[in-house]
Formats: C-alpha cells, structure tokens, sequence
C-alpha cells in the first residue's frame, strides 16, 4: 500500500480533522501545515495532490501512539526513516493497545482468515526465521477490519 492510502484510511477511521492531523504530526516531531496535509489527503489523480515519504507517515503514526496512549517518560518520539507494512501494522497495533485477539478481530470483521501464528510472524525481528513480511493485502484488511470496528455505521469501502 502507499503512504497516502494509509493516511488516508486512517483519517476515515478515525474521523480526524485537518487540525488534528497537523497536531499528531507535531506530536511525532514533525511541523506541518494544513496544505500540507490535505495535499497528502488527496487522490493521486487530482490536482496539487502530493505523496507523504515514509519518515513524514512514520511521524504520523509516533505522533498517532502519543494522542492514544500519552507521553512516555523519559522517551522522544524517533519516527523511522524507512517504513514498510511490518512497522505499520506494529505501530497501528501499539497505539491502539492491541492484543492479538484483537488484532484477529479486526482481520474477521473484514471478513480475511488469519492465525495467530501468522500473525506473530509480523512482529518478529527479519532475522528471525519464522519472520513473515506484511504484504499489503493484509494490511489492506486489518485497516478495513479497523474501519469496520471504529466506525460501524460507515460502508465497508471507505467514502472518496
């Protein structure tokens, strides 16, 4: 998946506003304006629409762990420079205070079969050999399962 469609869902999902979003990059050590974002917001066909680099989502998704579960002590946020779906889904699942079941939750809600087993495989470090990429499929369904569970009443495909 690209940056701006993760961003994008996540925006949906959680029904952020552009002053929010600005906000959450600030909180991942990012200083941002509205255009900026809304740019990232838009599709990649439209005018003026521009792509959001992985160290930019990685501020994002640090500042999105601190407005859900606060500041830690003692710790700045260091967003990644390089992301991939691997440190996405982490991220995803450290800001909501995920357990695997409700991890597997999310993938059931969107209607995508995984096992526990697989699942952990994400979370491994690369060069352990049950380690497992992401692909985005699965990302695609977890971020699906999450709109599912955090917006009920929204239709399972995400409003343009």
């Amino acid at each position: 998946m690209n940056n701006n469609d993760i961003l994008r869902r996540l925006r949906y999902t959680f029904q952020l506003s552009d002053r929010q979003m600005v906000s959450i990059f600030s909180m991942g050590t990012l200083s941002v304006n509205q255009d900026q974002v809304v740019n990232w917001l838009k599709k990649e066909d439209v005018e003026g629409a521009a792509p959001i680099y992985d160290k930019d989502l990685a501020a994002f998704l640090e500042g999105f762990i601190i407005k859900k579960r606060g500041v830690r002590e003692g710790i700045s946020p260091n967003p990644e420079k390089k992301l991939n779906n691997n440190v996405v889904l982490r991220k995803l699942r450290i800001a909501l205070s995920m357990k695997d079941t409700d991890m597997l939750e999310a993938f059931e809600l969107a209607d995508f079969k995984i096992s526990k087993h697989e699942l952990s495989a994400f979370f491994r470090k690369p060069d352990q050999s049950q380690y497992r990429t992401c692909k985005d499929q699965i990302l695609r369904n977890f971020l699906q399962g999450l709109q599912l569970k955090y917006r009920p009443g929204a239709s399972a495909k995400m409003a343009d």
